[in-house]
């Protein structure tokens, strides 16, 4: 039951917020008197809701239960400070990342209204490979993580993706002795993507990765300043709001 309330869950994302319960068992790979059921069910709990178009959206009950206690929501609201000043700074796009299910999932982006492109979207994941965020929190994930990931076929997003296994292993050591990544036309050949490492306090494990997403000429050495400064100001917040 589990597994299929998940399936249904995960039919909805950024691009498809609505969806009739006969398209959610198409895309949940469920039977249609199940599907039906199911939403049924998960409409009564609150999880979904239902429009005047008999359609479903996830719902506020979902929200409410997700944030009770979040760790993500906990390192969001301590780096929103931090990466507004980053921000005020860059007048870009300025974005915080966590390993989540091998995956780069973004919590939190702000952006410029004359900003340069960027795909990124709060809530959204990118393949770890593909972008700076990603590239730092893979650089310090679990090498067993690391391998699996490196062991998949690798997808190109752009024509300058980096897929070669190779070449992102000797990418991962620059990054964990540098301590920052530069990834130009990573995921939109216009745009450079900046990241460095967040850990949890001073001298903890690597738990999210900052980032800023420029225009592909601009210079990065000021952005890998603004980031690292931030890096350790969300660092010594997080030491300070232990209990």
């Amino acid at each position: 039951m589990t597994d299929r309330v998940v399936r249904v869950l995960e039919t909805f994302d950024a691009d498809r917020t609505v969806q009739t319960a006969a398209q959610i068992g198409r895309r949940a790979r469920l039977p249609s008197s199940t599907a039906q059921r199911l939403v049924a069910d998960l409409v009564e709990a609150g999880l979904l809701e239902r429009d005047d178009e008999n359609r479903v959206r996830l719902g506020l009950r979902l929200w409410e239960l997700a944030l009770r206690g979040s760790l993500a929501l906990r390192l969001r609201q301590v780096a929103l400070p931090h990466m507004e000043r980053v921000q005020a700074r860059i007048r870009e796009h300025t974005q915080l990342a966590v390993l989540e299910q091998e995956e780069a999932l973004f919590l939190e982006r702000l952006s410029h209204p004359q900003a340069g492109a960027n795909i990124t979207r709060v809530a959204g994941r990118l393949p770890l490979h593909a972008s700076s965020a990603g590239l730092v929190l893979l650089a310090h994930a679990p090498e067993e993580v690391r391998e699996r990931v490196l062991a998949r076929p690798l997808r190109a997003l752009s024509p300058e993706t980096v897929t070669d296994a190779a070449q992102i292993r000797s990418a991962l050591v620059r990054i964990r002795r540098e301590g920052h990544v530069i990834a130009p036309g990573s995921i939109e050949q216009v745009s450079t993507g900046v990241a460095v490492p967040v850990r949890d306090g001073h001298g903890g494990p690597v738990i999210a990765a900052l980032a800023v997403v420029l225009p592909r000429e601009a210079p990065t050495g000021g952005a890998i300043e603004e980031l690292r400064l931030a890096s350790h100001g969300i660092e010594a917040a997080l030491a300070a709001s232990r209990p």
